[in-house]
């Protein structure tokens, strides 16, 4: 069961930048374009909860399981 990382889509659906979510949730574009393309290993839950805060989301309408 591979973990699928849906943060692209939830980015298009509020119309933010990689750049604007990495200035607000304080983490470079690099690491989020790592955990974007589905690279990351894993994700702090902290940086999950500031992800889920800046795009106004649950951890679930970002990680899901095929």
């Amino acid at each position: 069961m591979p973990v699928v990382i849906n943060l692209d889509v939830m980015m298009a659906k509020r119309k933010m930048s990689l750049g604007e979510l990495s200035q607000k949730v304080g983490v470079t574009n690099v690491n989020l374009s790592i955990l974007k393309n589905g690279k990351a290993k894993g994700v702090r839950f902290d940086t999950l909860e500031a992800i889920c805060k800046a795009l106004d989301c649950k951890p679930g309408d970002i990680i899901d399981i095929e």
